[in-house]
């Protein structure tokens, strides 16, 4: 019988053989505290490929005293759910204690009418859910089932957890354990790599089955870059190249590449993939770098995908390609994207900041008595519709989040706001 890939061989079955994802399964993380505990409430994993979601899964299945049911979205149906969760109806009492988990693989893949079919077992405690996903859940899971289920974030590997694990498969493996290895250079294994564990070993598996026996298996990256140049992968849809692929084409649209844009989209659509997907990239790239350069373009953006829907492949492609055309010569200004982010930062450094009180509502007398929305000024009753006042909490008064970009838009906005507020709060200056 021949043996499993290495990616296979080497996947762990505990969380101390596990790299990456310190922030989850480390000393304090909140997946280790569940497994400690045996107490494993309903979430879902987020992470591009290969960072190891479903081994997390797994080793849950091997660590809780519970019955553990899996699923794939790709190939399961509403038939296939409602089967599985009468067996966790039937056998929910086998373990003291303890709710039988279902492991669901892509669960973004999973239509409304499947998700609403998981949605009341999971509200009414027959089973305890874990999702996997590689897109965003916000966007492919529906409100009331995200609701029920934390979402935590995985990484890709970094160099130094990628290092330890192609030292670990060098070490423990019983086929490269046995073989002659030499590492002279790593810089293309771990950038093919990409932060993708399953990927590194992958790599490793190509690079042993490629040296024959009785020779030593090289490292190096002239050697890493001609086997994989030799066995290049086919564009796929569901694995490692939907990712790379659709990272050149936002690239190129935010470096302003048309022709490079319209490329990677002929890659994409010749590929089979989403165009769904596409479009949602496309709204996302409309706000997060184009923003108010050109407040049209998340307009066409979101039109774009209202209109794909309407009209389908293959004439879907032509909407896209004007969308991404024109997304790609729009001025670029990514400004709103860091004017939030600056904000979520203070949020989270100052916590709940109380809000002024000439801001409050005040609907009751006790509240007006005690100067609720007193020394409120309306901006309309003054010239221009606009009147100087704090709008901040007293401790962020001073905090600048939003800094106009430049672009005709916002150069035009900026002169707007020092119109209005002038040196107040040194903004824009």
């Amino acid at each position: 019988m021949p043996l499993p890939p290495l990616a296979e061989r080497l996947r762990p079955t505990n969380l101390d053989q596990y790299v990456g994802q310190e922030h989850l399964v480390g000393p304090n993380g909140i997946l280790r505290r569940m497994i400690d505990t045996g107490r494993v409430s309903s979430f879902i994993l987020w992470g591009p490929p290969g960072v190891g979601k479903t081994t997390i899964a797994r080793i849950i299945s091997h660590s809780i005293n519970c019955s553990f049911y899996t699923l794939s979205a790709v190939t399961s149906g509403v038939k296939d759910v409602r089967e599985v969760l009468d067996k966790c109806r039937a056998d929910g009492g086998m373990f003291s204690g303890s709710r039988p988990i279902l492991f669901i693989d892509e669960i973004h893949r999973f239509s409304k009418s499947q998700q609403d079919s998981l949605l009341s077992a999971v509200e009414s405690g027959i089973v305890t859910l874990i999702g996997a996903t590689t897109e965003n859940p916000s966007f492919e899971v529906i409100r009331p089932l995200l609701s029920r289920a934390q979402v935590y974030t995985l990484k890709p590997l970094d160099e130094t957890q990628l290092n330890t694990l192609l030292q670990r498969a060098l070490t423990t493996d019983e086929i490269l354990s046995k073989r002659q290895i030499i590492i002279e250079q790593t810089t293309a294994l771990f950038r093919y790599a990409g932060g993708d564990a399953r990927k590194l070993l992958n790599i490793l598996d190509l690079l042993e089955q490629s040296t024959a026996h009785g020779q030593p298996i090289i490292i190096n990256d002239e050697i890493v870059t001609n086997r994989l140049q030799e066995n290049p992968q086919a564009y796929d849809k569901n694995g490692e190249m939907h990712y790379d692929i659709i990272s050149a084409f936002i690239k190129s649209i935010r470096g302003s590449d048309p022709d490079a844009a319209v490329y990677w989209l002929a890659r994409m659509l010749a590929g089979g993939e989403d165009i769904e997907f596409i479009a949602r990239r496309l709204m996302i790239l409309a706000a997060e770098d184009i923003g108010l350069a050109n407040p049209n373009a998340l307009l066409l953006a979101n039109a774009t995908f209202d209109i794909i829907h309407k009209i389908g492949m293959p004439e879907a492609r032509i909407p896209l390609s004007e969308c991404a055309i024109y997304l790609a010569t729009s001025p670029k200004s990514n400004s709103a994207y860091m004017a939030i982010n600056s904000a979520l930062k203070a949020v989270e450094q100052t916590g709940n900041e109380p809000v002024p009180l000439h801001l409050r509502n005040a609907p009751t007398s006790l509240m007006k008595n005690l100067g609720y929305g007193k020394q409120y000024k309306y901006a309309h009753d003054y010239p221009g519709n606009f009147v100087t006042q704090q709008f901040l909490p007293d401790n962020l008064n001073k905090s600048v989040f939003y800094t106009p970009g430049s672009n005709p838009s916002e150069d035009a906005a900026r002169t707007r706001q020092q119109q209005r507020w002038g040196n107040y709060k040194n903004k824009l200056s």
